[in-house]
């Protein structure tokens, strides 16, 4: 985990570098000009590493944060007519990471979008009017409620919404890590599965590992992950092992039913998606009530 990317979430009083969300520098952000990728952003995280090629995979669909990645999402049952959503990481959400154990639904929010066409060209500009969900608890997920619905996103864009697969990841099955921040793909494999991750105060469950290609870097937090079989996104990225620490920020450890620690260093993490539909209802509202949603609630502490 890496502290979002400068200048938007300066208050956030964490100080210290949190999940894949950001490099950590101002000069690791993006020439928005010329949308080049400078190379300071891959060595700056992986200075043994060789930096990533791009693949030919479709960015539509995907968009570009202030200081992460994300998607404009539906579920299976959602309708044309309903409510376009963008889907992110819990550690981007613009007012800071929420803490452990914390649930926070339904939050006002005016935060902006960029939506990327197939060629991570601009689409055009999304709008928020509130977080639906966000939390890093169990998993690390942002959902915004856009003040468009599909329908009208697709008449003015052209863009349609990548599906959330209702099902859970498969090991072994290509995925391609789409990051709209960054403008780059990262293709490898579901090597399998974490029972528990853990990274400083928060821990996931069940988190897709990766196979060592995908190294991803600051800037790729909340990338939709797409499995190549179906086409759906079946995670959103989260997190890599950077040095090889222990359970630390930047360092997510991996804990077996037995409580055994597994460090692995340079694999990269993502949390699973595949629990999300149960929580939407009709009209893409959410329903932490509804039967088979097993996202986390939020207390009368942590809610917002």
């Amino acid at each position: 985990m890496r502290k979002p990317l400068l200048a938007t979430l300066t208050a956030v009083a964490l100080g210290a570098a949190a999940l894949v969300g950001t490099t950590g520098t101002a000069a690791a952000a993006p020439d928005r000009a010329s949308g080049a990728t400078p190379a300071a952003a891959t060595s700056a995280v992986h200075p043994d590493s060789t930096p990533v090629s791009v693949t030919a995979a479709s960015f539509a669909g995907t968009v570009a944060l202030s200081n992460c990645s994300g998607s404009l999402v539906r579920m299976p049952n959602s309708q044309a007519t309903d409510p376009g959503l963008v889907m992110t990481n819990g550690h981007c959400l613009e007012t800071g990471f929420p803490s452990a154990g914390q649930v926070i639904t339904n939050q006002s929010s005016t935060r902006s979008f960029t939506l990327l066409n197939t060629s991570a060209g601009t689409a055009g500009t999304l709008k928020a009017n509130k977080v639906v969900y966000a939390t890093m608890t169990e998993t690390d997920v942002t959902l915004y409620q856009l003040t468009k619905t599909y329908a009208q996103i697709q008449q003015s864009t052209g863009i349609a919404p990548l599906t959330l697969s209702a099902t859970h990841p498969v090991q072994g099955h290509a995925i391609d890590v789409v990051s709209g921040y960054w403008k780059r793909v990262y293709s490898c494999s579901v090597d399998g599965f974490a029972y528990r991750l853990k990274e400083s105060q928060w821990t996931w469950k069940d988190s897709v590992r990766y196979t060592p290609e995908c190294q991803v870097i600051g800037g790729t937090s909340g990338s939709p992950v797409i499995d190549t079989t179906t086409g759906q996104v079946t995670a959103i990225n989260n997190t890599i092992n950077e040095s090889g620490g222990s359970c630390t920020l930047d360092n997510p450890c991996e804990v077996n039913e037995q409580g055994t620690v597994t460090i692995r260093k340079g694999i990269g993490y993502a949390q699973e998606t595949y629990g999300i539909p149960a929580c939407f209802t009709t009209g893409n509202k959410l329903n932490l009530s509804a039967t088979g949603c097993t996202l986390p609630k939020p207390t009368a502490v942590s809610a917002r």
